[in-house]
């Protein structure tokens, strides 16, 4: 599908462990309001941020497998976890192109440090990967990285607790120590983090700029779909089918009144395993 016979009206493909990747969705769906998206959330196995590089992958590539076989001209990893451990092999394997949100971040926060220290939050698998670390001083060797897990913000905001006191006092615990340093910008390096952007801009300061990946990933790929001829026309009207491999829990109700999105029709979607 990723040659010039392939039909832009082919969805574009996103995928995360659960519902934090609605975020972008959402960001895609502004940027890219005529092309058809497909999302696949594994809430089966969700989290992913906990699980081995093998796991993973595994679960990376079955569930690109069963998108690609649906039709998809392109794939989103919605994950930052699965960015991490996961994006060289599917861009290896899959007759698509792959997109994640690690890079289009990365990119996003040295285009606006000024002090040259920038922090990163995400979950432990992001952080222990050292993949944004890796990625900002490949290409700024004096670049300062501070990187923090933050395990809990994710079941704090799927119990939609996004302006609550117990997660306004988690988040002091993990950033105030930001505020005595000379970091000027956040990258937030998780799909769910964007729900929390006010509660993250109070707890680390005016001084701190936050710096969202889903929205920098659309971005990137409303440039790779042009660039490889397979964008909608602006003309069309696009559309989006939300997938997920359990049941959703109300987290989705309250992703998608934050995000703008309509939730109201969702399928359950088995994945099967590599190679079948």
């Amino acid at each position: 599908m990723s040659g010039p016979g392939a039909k832009w009206s082919a969805p574009v493909a996103v995928f995360d462990s659960g519902i934090g990747g609605l975020t972008v969705v959402s960001a895609l769906r502004r940027v890219l309001p005529a092309e058809n998206i497909v999302y696949l959330g594994d809430t089966a196995r969700v989290p992913y941020g906990g699980k081995s590089r093998e796991t993973i992958e595994r679960y990376s590539a079955e569930i690109a497998q069963m998108l690609v076989a649906g039709g998809a001209k392109m794939v989103v990893v919605a994950c930052n976890s699965a960015t991490a451990l996961a994006l060289p092999r599917l861009r290896e394997k899959l007759p698509v192109p792959v997109e994640g949100v690690i890079a289009p971040g990365v990119a996003a926060a040295l285009e606006a440090t000024r002090s040259g220290h920038v922090a990163v939050i995400g979950t432990k698998a992001t952080i222990g990967s050292g993949a944004y670390e890796q990625g900002l001083r490949a290409a700024r060797p004096d670049i300062r990285v501070t990187s923090l897990a933050c395990p809990l913000l994710v079941p704090l905001i799927e119990e939609g607790l996004l302006d609550d006191p117990v997660t306004g006092a988690v988040l002091e615990r993990y950033l105030a120590p930001l505020r005595s340093t000379d970091v000027d910008t956040l990258v937030l390096g998780c799909t769910h983090y964007p729900l929390l952007a006010p509660a993250i801009a109070r707890a680390v300061g005016p001084s701190i700029g936050l710096v969202d990946s889903a929205a920098n990933c659309a971005a990137v790929v409303a440039r790779l779909l042009s660039a490889r001829g397979l964008a909608a026309p602006g003309t069309a009207a696009g559309s989006l089918q939300l997938g997920f491999t359990d049941p959703p829990d109300r987290f989705l109700e309250v992703a998608g009144s934050a995000l703008g999105l309509d939730t109201a029709s969702v399928t359950v979607r088995a994945v099967p395993p590599l190679g079948q």
